[in-house]
């Protein structure tokens, strides 16, 4: 910025001159005008100075960045490899830099080039990319990014983070045992206290998933009498058991994109987060529907949710029969405060890449 400021006082010297100039120089015909040269240099420096931060679209209040800030580092690192596009660490170390900053976008790019620079040979290049499209929004563990993690477990498959993103993207394919086997491995790394129960939560909770499948198996042989007994409970859940009144409904634009027979599952989860769900409901995928989910639906004993809790609602169509999503699945979101008397609107009108 400041070698624009001096650029800008060279310009208006520039234009002083060429003002000026015709009233001092001595012409026998016309005298030299001193006060007339003096009120324009004045007009013209001075209303170009104040003029010039109204009109402009700088945000001159904004504090320029400091050399040793991360986005001034990030910056030089760019630059450099501007000039060295062939420098695999470099790139790694950018993209990594840029995931710091949460410049998630660029993140995916400079990992994008360290993997072409790899010849997919990289595991941290590749990890990186499925990382960086999770969080930009522009990847799913069960498409693309997912991907990237399998073949990074395929270079690397002692790597820790890839065992477990490769374990949350085998659970939302459906891979339950691949993914409990992955967590399992993860296990006899012998993680921090703290980290081993947040597997140890996942392996459960993917039981959960097998057991709530098997069962949905069992009531479709049976011809349904599993379901109305499992409903039974829910229907004289005790006064302290948190609700959530839903509506759901079937945008006209994928109406046509359920399989005959796919059932509707609807879920809660904490907002951004992996995983299994803090609950589940299995039902007939009929639209519209009234929809009372209940926090005894919870998936592992204990793990539901509390009046007052912010959740996220997915509502699917379950193209392959399975609480776990797949690409092709019909769904819809919303955000909800669980305990809240207002029946809110969940409808379906998106597709799962």
């Amino acid at each position: 910025m400041s070698g624009f400021i001096i650029l800008a006082a060279l310009l208006t010297l520039a234009a002083l001159v060429l003002v000026v100039w015709p009233l001092v120089r001595r012409d026998a015909a016309a005298p030299v005008s001193w006060p007339q040269a003096g009120l324009m240099a004045l007009l013209l420096a001075g209303g170009a100075a104040a003029l010039y931060p109204v009109w402009s679209n700088w945000n001159w209040s904004k504090p320029e960045v400091a050399a040793d800030s991360p986005m001034a580092m990030v910056g030089r690192l760019a630059r450099r490899l501007e000039k060295q596009p062939d420098d695999l660490q470099g790139w790694l170390l950018l993209g990594k830099s840029y995931g710091v900053i949460e410049q998630f976008s660029l993140s995916a790019r400079a990992y994008q080039r360290a993997d072409k620079l790899a010849n997919g040979k990289s595991a941290e290049a590749l990890l990186g990319l499925g990382d960086a499209l999770i969080n930009a929004g522009r990847g799913e563990f069960s498409g693309r990014a997912g991907r990237m993690f399998e073949q990074a477990l395929e270079l690397d498959p002692n790597s820790v983070k890839a065992l477990f993103y490769g374990a949350i993207a085998a659970a939302e394919r459906n891979e339950l045992p691949l993914a409990k086997a992955r967590f399992m491995r993860l296990l006899d790394g012998n993680p921090p206290p703290d980290v081993r129960s947040i597997i140890e939560q996942q392996i459960r909770a993917l039981d959960g998933m097998a057991q709530m499948a098997g069962n949905a198996t069992a009531n479709a042989t049976s011809g349904g009498a599993g379901s109305a007994a499992a409903a039974a409970p829910s229907a004289a859940a005790p006064a302290a058991t948190v609700t959530v009144p839903l509506h759901i409904t079937l945008a006209a634009g994928v109406a046509g994109k359920g399989n005959a027979g796919a059932p509707l599952f609807v879920l809660a989860r904490i907002p951004g987060q992996r995983g299994p769900p803090l609950a589940a409901k299995r039902l007939e995928a009929k639209f519209p529907q009234d929809v009372l989910l209940l926090s005894t639906d919870a998936m592992l004993a204990g793990s539901g949710f509390s009046a007052g809790e912010e959740i996220e609602v997915e509502a699917r169509i379950a193209n392959g029969g399975s609480a776990i999503s797949r690409s092709g699945d019909p769904y819809g979101l919303a955000r909800v405060k669980a305990g809240s008397s207002v029946r809110t609107t969940v409808e379906i009108s998106q597709i799962k890449p």
